[in-house]
């Protein structure tokens, strides 16, 4: 009966029968994962997850250039934002280098002999792990698939160094004479050419069994926390032993609910006992659906059905080998029912396969998604925040520009308008001061012989005394007329100037809205400023020449000047500067050398001799008996007493011509000569004060307008400022717009990835 079912099996281009399940065909060609097939899923996932948390660092990325870039003063950022970034984007990149090592992680636990190790062998279509009766396994061994075409296993003590595959039973045996820690894992990386599970990222970890170490505890804390999926092979030729229960009582305290299922294997013992083979097969079902639905109350009760299995693993394995070989099964390796078996196998196959990519895509992807989903809600919320504030920033700015653009424009206006203003005032006010002046020194000059009759100095002929007398005169007056001139115009000179001030400044204060320039302006102390009156009579009076020589009052020149007066004088001086003369004299220069000096009598007389002799030449003798006939009439006693009057006279004055006489004369000289002289200097001298007033009211101005020019630079410098500000809010606005839309975007690949592979359930 064997080999009639051995020979099917053989001429079979799969251990299934044609008449199997059509889903069973489809998905296990040859006993091999269809390209469709559950653990696609797995991979699927994975790829679109990395994918999607690649997209969430670059944003990231991009989220620290966009921070970094904002201008600190417009305070868009806040300490707390930029570390939370740099904290997202430590979190992200931990995320990304766990999800390139996530893989499906099914770890296979029971007691010594149940064939753990076997069923291994045949997931994996070949004889990988050492395998036999009794305890064979001594450690953890762990199946990976690895790139290339060697084999080759990694220790835990030498994680670089790759040893042969073929040391695996020397290492891992329990019946090999070198022993390794229990606790120990050695990692078998096989090809993944040669294995399609573990081309799917899928890892199979086998176990000593859990009934020859204590050390339980250690065993899941080490190995089990990480698993997607528990197989518990239990022995099919006895009932599941406390021991078992107890071990997985403790995977369940540890793991909320875990994904456990039971192989009850070496179920080809059932061949020879067939009459109780429905009866034993019904009582380990009921066994295992309670252990796994009452006690571990991890399936609900429909489900439990699907997490339990009648297998035969040694069958299995024999099948798949030699169908891989292209050889025949040997005669007498497969007992009669074997079909079932093998579909069994396959069936849990299938089951395990679609229970795990979900599992593994739930336990490896789904806190990782919801950890992605909230760095995103986060930083859209933050990019929101920023943007908000950017383009309430942005009008505040721009309303901000409008009003200093407008006060600025304001303050041009004002201060144009001012500064004609001010210049009409200042030509006011120095006209004013030039009238002033004017004035009070045309007054001065009237009282100059009062000035000067207060000057009391030893006066003396003598031309070295006189020198030094007219020296001290010259001061005197230039110092009396300027301390009078100050006395009656600097205190309102002074007045106008300070009134002018105050006024200007009053109003170019209201250009300044500084209030700390207004106050640096206003504690600034006030110039003093006098009025300068610069008359240097010195050099004024220098030319001054005194006649103090004595003339009397009735001789012959005293009377013709007081006849006949400075205009007939000076005819009579060009008369007789006709007449020549036989030497040449240098004539003392007088005052005024146009008049001549009444105390040259003779030359006086000559004058009039000849002038009346040219003139009236005709009638001389006529005259002379004129004053012939007056003197006879009047009488000789008559004249003698009018020449001896006359003579008197003359000895009165001259005696009374003492050194006061010749001061008063001299002063009255000085006072014609300095009143002249200083009247044709009023103009110049008010014209000085006005000028002065003009320059110290300028020069004010042109401070207090510098003080404006400072606060219009001030407002250009924050108009710059402003436009920059607002050209960097308006591209942080934009930017953190679309980095907000963006976070919406990740936020929607995330959902569709939670829609995709984490939706109860899956279509796989």
């Amino acid at each position: 009966m064997s080999g009639v079912w051995t020979r099917a099996i053989d001429s079979m281009d799969s251990p299934f029968s044609p008449s199997g399940p059509a889903s069973l065909g489809r998905r296990f060609a040859n006993g091999r994962q269809s390209p469709t097939g559950p653990l696609k899923i797995f991979g699927q996932a994975k790829k679109k997850i990395n994918d999607v948390f690649v997209e969430i660092s670059g944003y990231i990325d991009e989220g620290n250039k966009f921070l970094e870039g904002v201008d600190v003063s417009n305070d868009l950022i806040s300490s707390e934002q930029r570390e939370m970034l740099s904290k997202h984007l430590s979190r992200v990149n931990g995320i990304r280098e766990i999800l390139s090592r996530d893989r499906m992680k099914v770890v296979f636990f029971g007691r010594t002999s149940n064939g753990k190790s076997t069923v291994i062998n045949a997931m994996l279509r070949n004889r990988i792990l050492p395998s036999g009766i009794g305890h064979t396994t001594n450690c953890f061994l762990q199946v990976e698939g690895c790139d290339g075409n060697e084999a080759y296993i990694v220790t835990e003590n030498m994680p670089n160094q790759h040893m042969s595959v073929q040391s695996i039973n020397q290492l891992a045996s329990a019946l090999s004479s070198f022993r390794l820690d229990p606790n120990t894992l050695i990692r078998i990386c096989w090809p993944k050419d040669m294995c399609t599970l573990l081309r799917d990222d899928v890892v199979l970890v086998d176990s000593p069994g859990i009934d020859v170490s204590p050390d339980i505890d250690c065993w899941i804390d080490k190995f089990c926390l990480d698993a997607d999926v528990f197989v518990l092979v239990a022995n099919a030729e006895s009932t599941l032993m406390q021991t078992e229960k107890n071990f997985f009582h403790r995977v369940s305290e540890r793991l909320s609910k875990p994904n456990i299922f039971i192989l009850n294997n070496r179920w080809d013992a059932s061949a020879s006992e067939l009459e109780m083979m429905e009866e034993v097969k019904q009582q380990h079902l009921e066994r295992n659906v309670e252990f796994l639905v009452d006690e571990l109350k991890v399936v609900p009760s429909h489900e439990a059905l699907n997490h339990v299995f009648f297998v035969s693993a040694r069958e299995t394995l024999v099948s798949r080998v030699n169908q891989d070989k292209g050889t025949p099964t040997p005669s007498g390796q497969l007992l009669e029912g074997f079909q079932g078996r093998i579909f069994e196998f396959a069936n849990f196959e299938r089951k395990f396969e679609e229970c795990i990519s979900q599992s593994a895509v739930e336990t490896k992807f789904q806190q990782h998604t919801a950890n992605g989903k909230q760095i995103v809600r986060e930083l859209h919320v933050m990019m929101d925040n920023i943007h908000e504030l950017a383009v309430s920033r942005t009008k505040e700015k721009q309303l901000e520009y409008t009003t200093k653009h407008a006060q600025l424009a304001d303050t041009d206006k004002k201060l144009h308008q001012l500064t004609y203003e001010i210049k009409e005032e200042i030509k006011q006010h120095t006209e004013e001061v030039e009238r002033k002046v004017s004035s009070a020194l045309t007054d001065e000059i009237r009282r100059l012989s009062g000035l000067v009759d207060e000057f009391d100095r030893p006066f003396h002929p003598d031309p070295h005394v006189l020198n030094n007398y007219k020296k001290e005169l010259h001061v005197y007056i230039e110092q009396g007329l300027g301390r009078n001139l100050q006395v009656r115009c600097s205190t309102a000179l002074t007045t106008t100037v300070q009134e002018a001030t105050a006024d200007m400044t009053a109003r170019l204060l209201e250009l300044i809205p500084d209030e700390t320039r207004r106050q640096s302006i206003l504690s600034v102390p006030a110039r003093d400023f006098e009025m300068a009156f610069r008359l240097d009579c010195r050099n004024l009076c220098s030319d001054f020449t005194e006649d103090i020589e004595f003339r009397f009052s009735l001789g012959i020149s005293a009377l013709m000047h007081r006849f006949v007066g400075r205009t007939g004088m000076q005819h009579l001086s060009r008369g007789y500067a006709q007449i020549p003369r036989p030497l040449a004299c240098t004539p003392q220069t007088p005052s005024n050398p146009t008049a001549v000096r009444p105390g040259d009598d003779n030359e006086v007389i000559l004058a009039l001799l000849t002038t009346f002799s040219s003139l009236y030449s005709g009638t001389t003798v006529s005259m002379l008996a004129i004053a012939g006939l007056i003197g006879k009439a009047a009488g000789w006693r008559v004249i003698a007493v009018c020449g001896a009057v006359y003579g008197l006279l003359y000895v009165y004055e001259r005696l009374s011509w003492t050194n006061k006489a010749r001061e008063r004369v001299f002063k009255q000289q000085y006072v014609d000569y300095a009143s002249s002289k200083l009247r044709l200097i009023v103009d110049l001298t008010s014209a000085n004060c006005s000028h002065q007033v003009q320059q110290e009211l300028s020069s004010t101005f042109v401070r207090l307008c510098h003080q404006v020019d400072l606060t219009k630079s001030d407002l250009q410098r924050e108009l710059t400022d402003l436009e920059t500000d607002v050209a960097q809010l308006e591209d942080a606005a934009a930017h953190s717009k679309a980095l907000k839309n963006r976070a919406q975007f990740i936020d929607t690949e995330l959902n569709n990835f939670i829609a995709q592979f984490l939706s109860p359930d899956p279509r796989l």
